[in-house]
């Protein structure tokens, strides 16, 4: 547990150290969550980070159990007026180790895969610790769809991670993620950060992969 929140501080503190240096042109860039921007991801980032158990549980039957509304919710609520008053508002809850319920691990998917909703379409890149990416992946091909997973695509593709990142300037390490496989079914290789961005919907990562079962994976996400 404490490895997980030691990885979770240190990824906020890389991703407020990146947004500070962001103008507000940047800040309303698209990012790779489809209908948000830079500012609307790090306005979720605070929110989620606010979330405890108990308070995800009264969030998402007051929107009435419908994911969406509530993270389109926590947006608006944690969204500053301008960029500097959200970037605040991260810096101060950039410490907190409050979860919803699920899966410690999920709060490595959070960090990684927003940080990467962030850096990707703004050009900036981040070294992620190999250890990290690959048990958020783990994690993401063990949760179903209807929570933000890939468990029922994980029966039609396979899924190999490759030792080094390409083209996004990240290592994904060698020895742990090289002999990483997961699924059955047609293959797909790539790095395994763009494997976790791949099976969590992010389709701008699918350019990262090869292999026969690409196709499926693309039709999934």
């Amino acid at each position: 547990m404490e490895d997980v929140w030691r990885v979770v501080h240190a990824e906020r503190a890389a991703l407020i150290e990146d947004l500070a240096r962001l103008d507000e042109e940047q800040w309303r860039t698209p990012s790779l969550c489809e209908g948000w921007t830079v500012h609307d991801v790090a306005a979720h980032l605070v929110d989620t980070a606010r979330t405890t158990r108990l308070g995800f549980v009264v969030g998402l039957a007051r929107a009435g159990f419908d994911f969406d509304r509530q993270n389109a919710r926590g947006v608006a609520r944690e969204r500053g007026n301008t960029p500097g008053e959200t970037l605040e508002r991260l810096r101060r809850v950039a410490g907190r180790t409050s979860t919803p319920p699920a899966p410690l691990d999920s709060r490595l998917v959070e960090e990684i895969v927003h940080g990467e909703d962030i850096r990707r379409p703004l050009g900036l890149t981040r070294r992620y610790p190999p250890d990290a990416v690959v048990r958020a992946l783990r994690l993401q091909t063990r949760t179903p769809a209807s929570f933000g997973g890939a468990k029922e695509l994980l029966t039609r593709v396979r899924l190999t991670a490759t030792a080094t990142d390409t083209g996004t300037g990240t290592d994904t390490g060698t020895g742990t993620d090289t002999d990483l496989t997961i699924g059955d079914g047609p293959a797909v290789t790539g790095p395994a950060l763009s494997l976790l961005l791949a099976v969590s919907g992010r389709r701008a990562a699918l350019a990262d992969l090869s292999g026969p079962g690409v196709e499926v994976l693309a039709a999934g996400t």
